[in-house]
């Protein structure tokens, strides 16, 4: 086991709704079938503002004061009883659900729909949401919730790993159609990773429908055709280079009003349209009921990133798959603050922001 030298680390606190500290706060133990991680980054995710604001405090986080991050990677620093196949030394990359493992989900593989989600006696854990999370300089997981990370993918791109599952998940849902079409609505960082993916799993043309600098990122970035939704009708001008038929898939990612109904008329009959945003509450939507019915449109919600990870990180090994491209900004931990607004506000560019609350690799 590695010995750490002192007892306390720096830390994220939520405190209150919209209000964080940095604070020195006691460095976890593993306990059994975990280990103690050196939190070597930390990626900044859309679902990241929402819970340091507060705005469903009581579930997300469930209690102040509170520890948040889930996209992130790092090294084994102890490990806890009952840990197989890691060693102390280990680069690592984390998921955020770690399920109970028994229930009739779970057993199926869809441990991101764990029926226990938030007991935590059965063993479930949903880091950086309702389990303290990575925006510190140590942290502890399960082992189920760790793939080993190579030495030739950084830490950076390692953080990634998360948010690029989100995407394959909902790839693996839908399918990619070889040589067909896709388009993605919403060049965020989960669009831009879906224009590569999709390209990389076998889409001959990728449409791309946003607007201002992340639209004009899409197009720097390897898309084939941007429609610009400020200045034409998104629908008719994606099926307008399609000779009117329609795409193979779409994937959804920016969870904005209208956007569903949008994908659903975009797609060809026997189209597949993927969720992969996450709309606000407020956002109910209104769709073309029997339109959807008699195209035989497929409409996939998908939530995480289950059993994808491994795959990410040997295309991110083979740079098959490029991600550190999407890294515009890295603050350390202490400016935090600075980080999240970097984010919220896009200030410089920002696409994805990562905290590196050890100082960067070397």
């Amino acid at each position: 086991m590695s010995k750490i030298s002192n007892t306390k680390m720096r830390a994220l606190l939520l405190t209150s709704p919209g209000q964080f500290e940095i604070r020195d706060v006691p460095i976890p133990e593993p306990g059994p079938g975990e280990v103690l991680c050196k939190i070597r980054a930390v990626a900044i995710c859309g679902s990241d503002p929402e819970i340091v604001r507060g705005d469903i405090a009581g579930v997300w986080p469930p209690y102040y004061p509170f520890t948040p991050g889930h996209e992130w990677s790092g090294e084994i620093i102890k490990i806890g009883p009952n840990v197989f196949g890691f060693s102390v030394g280990d680069r690592v990359s984390g998921e955020a659900h770690n399920g109970c493992g028994f229930c009739r989900n779970c057993l199926e593989g869809k441990y991101n729909l764990c029926e226990n989600y938030g007991r935590e006696e059965t063993g479930h854990r949903h880091y950086g949401f309702i389990n303290r999370g990575a925006y510190a300089q140590y942290n502890v997981y399960s082992q189920k919730s760790i793939k080993k990370l190579p030495h030739s993918v950084s830490f950076q791109e390692g953080a990634l790993v998360d948010t690029a599952g989100v995407v394959l998940h909902g790839m693996e849902l839908t399918g990619i159609t070889a040589g067909g079409t896709v388009a993605v609505i919403g060049p965020g960082p989960i669009g831009l990773i879906a224009m590569k993916y999709a390209k990389l799993l076998g889409s001959a043309r990728i449409i791309v429908v946003g607007r201002g600098q992340r639209l004009k990122a899409a197009e720097k970035l390897g898309a084939d055709e941007v429609v610009d939704f400020e200045k034409c009708d998104p629908v008719s001008t994606v099926r307008q280079f399609e000779g009117a038929a329609g795409v193979d898939e779409v994937f959804e990612c920016s969870g904005a009003e209208g956007t569903f109904a949008q994908a659903v008329k975009m797609v060809r009959k026997g189209g597949k349209v993927a969720l992969l945003g996450v709309p606000p509450d407020k956002v109910v939507e209104k769709l073309p009921y029997k339109y959807i019915v008699h195209n035989e449109i497929a409409i996939y919600g998908s939530r995480a990133n289950p059993n994808v990870s491994w795959k990410i990180i040997n295309d991110l090994e083979s740079r098959r798959l490029i991600l550190s491209d999407l890294i515009t900004h890295t603050f350390p931990l202490e400016q935090f603050g600075e980080a999240l607004d970097t984010f919220i506000n896009r200030r410089g560019g920002a696409i994805k922001v990562v905290v590196e609350p050890n100082g960067p690799e070397k």
